[in-house]
């Protein structure tokens, strides 16, 4: 059976990684085989020679888990589900997916589902040596974990770009809508910690070995505090768009203040030619003033006083 019948195949000497099929399986001390989905991992490890009855528990553990993360500690190996994390720019959505890890006797089996594209990544990973590879997969698995970090932080710098671009426009000055967009970021913030959170709790259990004793990986201490810090920084953006809705309820509140004092100030200055007007419209026929040669000429000269007279009273007071 041709290795690379089943997906795309890397190998591992001691000099570094190889694409391709190995000459000889001996030749690998450590082979990664790209898998289409996740339900022909179990069938794929069985062709490749591991062991049946560990396959096939693994297959029915991972069966029906699809978006749950998973750790399960192997005899030599592990099988972990994570989730994945991107960026949809044309939307502003953040997409989630998943991603499969087999490690089993010398052979790294992967699928990954979703547009992260964080298998693409571990490849190009392991075309440069690594600083610090993890022991077990000769750095795949570290590759791996170190892929879902970065698109979680590529996520996360999307997202604090939307951010900022809400506070600019919360204090715009504009009388602009902005709480749909505040929602709609606060609700892609949710979706990425939902894919972050559990990757925290699955690198924290690969940290440790089944015995509950320190691995001794620095890799993936180092991932396990780059996603607390992740983490932190999605809460922190959470609580900013929090208070930028309460400014913005603060700023419409005061607005419509400002509306109401001005209104209230026209339809003063209105009020008062009204009443003017309103007297001398009373068809009465003892009245002084229609005798009075100067009577409508002062009649319209004491309305416009009033009136500028009020404007400037309620332009000092900051009414206008």
């Amino acid at each position: 059976m041709q290795v690379e019948e089943l997906g795309p195949t890397w190998w591992h000497s001691p000099d570094g990684w190889h694409a391709g099929q190995p000459p000889a399986r001996d030749d690998a001390d450590v082979l990664w085989v790209r898998v289409a989905s996740r339900e022909e991992v179990p069938a794929v490890a069985e062709r490749l020679g591991l062991p049946t009855d560990v396959v096939r528990s693994i297959g029915a553990h991972g069966a029906g888990r699809h978006g749950r993360p998973h750790v399960q500690h192997l005899s030599g190996g592990v099988y972990l589900t994570a989730p994945t994390t991107s960026y949809r720019e044309s939307t502003a959505d953040v997409l989630t997916g998943e991603v499969t890890c087999l490690v089993l006797g010398g052979v790294v089996l992967t699928a990954e589902a979703g547009p992260a594209g964080c298998l693409d990544q571990v490849a190009e990973l392991l075309a440069t040596p690594q600083p610090a590879p993890d022991r077990l997969t000769a750095g795949v698995l570290s590759a791996l974990l170190a892929a879902l970090v970065a698109t979680a932080s590529d996520v996360e710098a999307r997202l604090s770009e939307a951010v900022e671009a809400v506070e600019e426009t919360v204090f715009a000055g504009e009388r602009t809508n902005p709480v749909e967009a505040i929602y709609a970021l606060k609700r892609e913030i949710a979706e990425a910690r939902r894919g972050l959170v559990p990757l925290g709790a699955e690198l924290a259990d690969l940290v440790t070995d089944p015995d509950g004793r320190d691995a001794g990986d620095a890799w993936a201490r180092k991932l396990v505090t780059a996603v607390d810090r992740l983490d932190r920084r999605l809460d922190a953006h959470d609580e900013l768009l929090a208070a930028l809705l309460s400014s913005h309820l603060a700023l419409v509140s005061i607005r419509q203040g400002d509306d109401v004092r001005r209104i209230s100030a026209w339809a003063a200055i209105v009020a008062v030619p009204t009443l003017v007007a309103s007297v001398y419209g009373m068809n009465f026929h003892h009245m002084p003033e229609l005798g009075w040669v100067g009577g409508y000429p002062a009649a319209l000269g004491v309305m416009a006083g009033l009136s500028v007279l009020l404007h400037r009273l309620f332009t000092r007071s900051g009414w206008l």
